[in-house]
């Protein structure tokens, strides 16, 4: 029986109000649009010099430069990242919806007849270690994000280390579906029959904020998953853009960011985990109901 449900979140401007970054630009005194700018600017830079580069993580390049000595962020470690991510502006109802929601499996005694658990993943483009910092760090299952390599005798970031784009997010969830972070022995790409996945994608909820998220947004929703976008409140943008999901069929829903208890996007997801959950309840019903033969009677002329 598959009976994980697990609610899957983006970071940046999906649970954080803004970027992770940001606590980083106020402490060095870095205007955040100039470095986005710059940022922004790379891709085209270098295909220039007919070199690729990777739009969604070019980022962490611009990072461990300014790292280092005369830099923007000079002396910038992971142990700093970590610290960074104590500092970050949540969404209202963050991190009290992680505990809500886990508490209406909890509580409910048929869905603890049934063994059935919820877990938390968060899947970013941004730096793990800000997110492992962070206060939501311990009601989360694990976390997908980029990570760098620090020097060894200064500690300042100065390599790639593992890097994740918003196509590679898809392979987060199937790593989530076949139960590697339980099982980090399984193998990704191993072939695995439906009935042995850990979490199947009919019982996902993926949460995200806008378009780069449509690879993601996809694998679950074309897997029988849900699928909800956040906007940032009074921003018109932010709202055309989600509307435009919905219109093209890659949301089921969206809402403000906000997630306190009574608000449009916490009745969405509790109401959808309980929809999972009572659809297990009822398939695990019908196949004992399926597996049990009828008493046996006397047979009449």
């Amino acid at each position: 029986m598959s009976n994980v449900i697990a609610v899957v979140w983006d970071f940046d401007k999906t649970l954080v109000d803004g970027y992770m970054q940001d606590p980083i630009f106020e402490k060095y005194g870095v205007d955040s649009s100039s470095f986005w700018n710059e940022v922004n600017a790379l891709p085209d830079k270098y295909q220039k010099q007919e070199i690729r580069v990777n739009k969604d993580t070019i980022y962490l390049n611009q990072f461990i430069r300014d790292a280092h000595e005369g830099g923007r962020f000079a002396g910038l470690t992971n142990s700093d990242l970590k610290n960074f991510g104590k500092e970050l502006k949540f969404y209202p109802g963050v991190p009290e919806i992680f505990v809500a929601t886990k508490n209406i499996i909890d509580s409910n005694q048929t869905y603890k007849n049934y063994d059935i658990k919820l877990e938390h993943y968060i899947v970013s483009t941004g730096m793990r270690k800000i997110i492992e910092g962070s206060t939501v760090m311990e009601y989360v299952t694990d976390v997908w994000g980029c990570d760098l390599i620090e020097d060894p005798d200064t500690h300042i970031i100065s390599e790639l280390g593992y890097t994740i784009d918003n196509t590679s997010k898809t392979r987060a969830l199937f790593e989530i579906n076949k139960g590697v972070p339980t099982h980090p022995e399984i193998d990704v790409n191993a072939q695995m029959p439906e009935s042995m996945r850990r979490v199947h994608f009919a019982n996902m909820i993926y949460i995200a904020d806008g378009p780069s998220d449509v690879p993601a947004f996809s694998v679950v929703k074309k897997n029988g998953g849900a699928t909800f976008a956040v906007y940032p409140p009074n921003d018109k943008k932010a709202f055309a853009q989600v509307e435009r999901l919905r219109e093209d069929s890659r949301i089921d829903m969206y809402a403000e960011a906000d997630y306190s208890a009574g608000k449009t996007a916490y009745m969405w997801i509790e109401n959808k985990i309980k929809e999972f959950a009572d659809r297990i309840v009822n398939s695990e019903k019908q196949k004992l109901a399926d597996s049990v033969s009828s008493a046996p009677h006397h047979i009449t002329e």
